[in-house]
């Protein structure tokens, strides 16, 4: 068995930043390749990169031997809906490149992300199950919906080892977040944190299911590192944690900073919230490869204020 080389694009993204450093703990900081679009000073390897440029990422493999993909590049769901070509443009393309690299065996496994933005208004809201109806009304929920039927097919077809979840909102300190409809969740601790008054674009009752990104990076790492004849959907599997309303995630807040309170100015996010489902069914992803979060709440937020503070 050869050596495990790991190529994260969108290194510098929400989830990204942390998984390199997951990656690297457990496989040596010399076997995980950092690339993003943009240039950074970056411990470690890192190399600036163009999903769409298909010769730069086989350069970039055959250079490092790399042997699994993380392909993290993507337009999210409200910078999408701004710009509905580009979004499609990217999403699409970026991953079709990455399964023709494993098609032709130039890589052995690829991670993708779908998420729950592949739902859509007729979909069931509570306890959304796994194999249901999506109807996504959304640029981006277009875009992970027709991803994760390439990805199905590439597997059936090529037999291509490509793994892929459903995140639900994702929530961290140690990264900015990039555009998407559940970015309150974050943006609200750092006022909290300065004493100001949230100006929250989203409705008081909008719940939405929520994970902390811990347990995201756990989730990902342990697809991943499941035996293959474990990993029995390859479209996506749906990943869920807990669900909450901006109302809730207040008043949670409230019991660290009691003079703390969100004011409510629904923009066109809360459309896009309208369209997603509220709780999520993740009982196939805990039954096939042990799937289990460890966040609720309480300790997301003990989390959050205590590094934003």
């Amino acid at each position: 068995m050869g050596k495990t080389r790991i190529l994260v694009i969108g290194a510098l993204g929400q989830i990204g930043t942390e998984l390199v450093e997951k990656l690297r703990a457990m496989h040596g900081e010399d076997n995980v390749i950092a690339s993003d679009v943009r240039n950074a000073q970056y411990e470690g390897i890192f190399e600036q990169l163009d999903v769409m440029n298909k010769d730069q990422i086989y350069t970039l493999v055959k250079k490092y031997d790399i042997t699994e993909v993380y392909l993290l590049a993507a337009m999210l769901s409200a910078k999408a809906e701004e710009n509905p070509d580009m979004g499609w443009k990217l999403n699409m393309n970026s991953l079709l490149n990455m399964l023709h690299l494993a098609k032709e065996d130039w890589i052995k496994k690829l991670y993708w992300p779908s998420s729950i933005a592949v739902f859509g208004p007729t979909t069931p809201l509570t306890h959304t199950p796994q194999h249901t109806v999506a109807d996504p009304n959304t640029v981006y929920g277009i875009s992970k919906l027709a991803g994760e039927r390439w990805c199905e097919y590439f597997h059936k077809r090529y037999r291509v080892d490509v793994r892929s979840l459903r995140y639900p909102g994702l929530i961290s300190y140690k990264s900015p977040p990039g555009g998407g409809t559940t970015d309150y969740a974050i943006n609200i601790f750092y006022s909290a944190a300065k004493g100001d008054i949230y100006p929250c674009f989203l409705k008081e009752n909008a719940t939405l299911p929520m994970m902390y990104m811990e347990d995201a990076v756990r989730a990902t790492i342990e697809i991943m590192e499941a035996d293959p004849d474990e990993v029995k959907v390859r479209s996506a599997y749906n990943l869920a944690a807990i669900s909450f309303s901006p109302g809730e995630l207040t008043k949670e807040i409230q019991k660290f900073y009691p003079e703390f309170d969100s004011l409510y100015q629904p923009d066109f996010r809360q459309q896009i919230a309208e369209s997603w489902p509220q709780s999520i069914d993740d009982s196939v992803a805990r039954e096939d490869w042990n799937w289990k979060h460890e966040f609720d709440l309480t300790r997301i937020c003990e989390e959050m204020i205590e590094n934003i503070t």
